[in-house]
């Protein structure tokens, strides 16, 4: 495993290994016969360490709040914005859409007066008659 986590520290001295658990509440360490149990003071998480090693045993993931945490009007708002820039783009896609047909319609008038100037003089072998 790899090293200890965010708020935990780890002393290598010969014998018994002491953790030394830097920000942690009270309460927050769990101790079983061979095994800590610690809650992450950054994120929440709760890490299973073995107590005479100090190798992370298992990590559980804090559980996020619903909707991250964000309140009715704030997600509603959010709504209303991602709504406006959608709204935005599609009027942008539009406009560039109409343009492209006039663009296409513009290169093609010119190649077919390039063509009318220019005529192939050779039109070239043909891929029957190379067999």
């Amino acid at each position: 495993m790899g090293p200890p986590g965010p708020g935990l520290v780890a002393s290598r001295k010969p014998g018994y290994p002491e953790m030394a658990l830097a920000g942690l509440e009270c309460g927050a360490v769990t101790r079983d016969t061979d095994k800590l149990t610690i809650r992450c003071p950054d994120c929440g998480a709760d890490l299973t360490v073995d107590a005479s090693t100090g190798e992370i045993l298992f990590h559980k993931k804090a559980k996020q709040p619903l909707a991250g945490g964000k309140d009715f009007d704030s997600l509603l708002k959010g709504l209303d914005e991602d709504k406006a820039r959608a709204e935005d783009l599609f009027a942008k896609e539009v406009a560039a859409f109409k343009d492209r047909d006039r663009l296409l319609e513009e290169k093609f008038k010119e190649a077919l007066r390039r063509a009318e100037e220019e005529p192939d003089e050779d039109p070239g072998p043909r891929p029957f008659d190379l067999d």
